[in-house]
């Protein structure tokens, strides 16, 4: 079936939406992450090792922070998720050792877990008062493409103030101020957006453990089931584990250019970083924007979801054989590819989920879909750490595209 024309109206509330994603994606700090760790003094596993733990201490607890959100209501619930993450931010910057970091991703994960699904809930609840249920695509699509152009202004300013400062450390404090915009936005919105408010109990966190693990066994006792969350969930997780390690990919090809000698080659990486992650924001921007369009060339949406899925495999074991033969360029630019296939395919999965799925199951399925993303990353990162440590980046990124390829006939989405 194919996805209608846009009918919603763009009001006060839908650009509220949209800088809300905006100023949630000024993270400063994000296009020179893995650089900071490495700076650091830490190797690649124990960066994996960090993710995992983020991936995996996001889903636990979300648990109790989704039983801590019924009974705030969502938008307390939202701005104790930037409490978290502020502090998280100021942990990162008096770092001294390996623990501190590990209670930052702890911190991040507190900021995540109460922060993912509650305000696409919100969204998907301001489309259902307003009759809009049929423009998910689009309406998700437009929002997330506005945060897609604040990651881009980020990559630039984040470039300037490391080159400025001379130090990645400083942009965890400067990405606290956005952070602080956002947290006032949130309370902007109206209250007709904050759900069913309910009084907090104890014994909620465990039904909703009980109810997680009866997820999971709805969800994958079906093989048609299984399918569709392995397809939807598999590329995220193994985005989530490889996106950051474009950045020494990024550091590699500057340090093979004769360009800007005269810097540091910490002021070159940075120059090249920011000038790189902005055009990969932009164009992913304009890839979520144009999901709509792009499923309505397809009768079904299982089309694009597999499409989507074997180029995006495709092209990250292609930059990992281009690392290996010291092609960079070729390394970067099909490193970027990885970034628009995840962003095309967001909304259109969780469309294909919704259409696909039955109303009596859907909530169950859609987080079982979380939680199997998160296993993907959590099982990926340290994998992909390890091989990095061992062979170098070039080999972890060819092995990374190589598993879920081998296994692409499991997933591989039926009409």
């Amino acid at each position: 079936m194919k996805t209608p024309v846009k009918s919603f109206t763009r009001n006060a509330q839908f650009y509220k939406f949209c800088f809300y994603g905006f100023l949630k994606n000024l993270r400063f700090y994000e296009p020179f992450l893995f650089l900071f760790f490495l700076e650091q003094g830490l190797s690649f596993l124990q960066i994996g090792v960090l993710i995992s733990i983020r991936e995996i201490g996001r889903n636990l607890l979300e648990i109790p922070a989704g039983v801590v959100a019924d009974a705030i209501g969502r938008k307390k619930t939202l701005v104790s998720s930037f409490l978290f993450y502020i502090t998280a931010f100021f942990i990162y910057f008096f770092a001294i050792n390996y623990g501190w970091f590990i209670a930052a991703m702890i911190f991040y994960s507190l900021g995540d877990s109460f922060r993912t699904g509650t305000h696409k809930a919100m969204i998907f609840d301001y489309l259902r008062l307003h009759n809009w249920k049929d423009q998910k695509v689009y309406y998700y699509g437009h929002t997330r493409s506005y945060s897609q152009l604040g990651s881009a202004l980020s990559s630039l300013v984040a470039a300037l103030l490391v080159f400025v400062s001379g130090e990645y450390r400083m942009i965890f404090l400067y990405t606290i101020i956005p952070y602080i915009l956002d947290l006032f936005l949130i309370l902007s919105y109206p209250d007709k957006l904050n759900g069913q408010v309910d009084e907090f109990k104890k014994d909620k966190i465990l039904i909703r453990f009980k109810r997680v693990l009866g997820d999971f066994w709805v969800s994958f006792r079906k093989r048609r089931t299984l399918r569709i969350l392995a397809n939807t969930s598999l590329y995220t997780g193994y985005y989530q584990a490889l996106k950051d390690y474009l950045q020494p990919v990024i550091k590699t090809l500057v340090l093979s250019l004769p360009f800007f000698l005269a810097f540091s080659d910490q002021q070159r990486t940075a120059i090249l970083i920011g000038v790189i992650y902005f055009f990969i924001y932009i164009l992913t921007s304009i890839s979520a924007r144009y999901a709509g369009k792009f499923v309505r060339l397809f009768d079904n949406l299982h089309i694009p979801m597999n499409l989507t899925l074997l180029i995006g495999l495709t092209v990250g074991l292609l930059s990992g054989l281009f690392f290996e033969f010291d092609w960079l360029v070729m390394s970067v630019v099909f490193f970027v590819v990885i970034y628009i296939i995840e962003n095309l395919r967001k909304p259109i999965g969780v469309s294909y989920i919704s259409e696909t799925i039955d109303k009596d199951v859907l909530a169950t399925v859609l987080s079982a879909e979380s939680q199997s993303h998160t296993l993907v990353a959590a099982l990926l990162a340290p994998l992909i750490g390890f091989l990095a440590d061992s062979f170098g980046p070039g080999i972890a990124i060819i092995v990374a595209a190589s598993i879920p390829l081998a296994l692409m006939p499991v997933y591989w989405l039926r009409k």
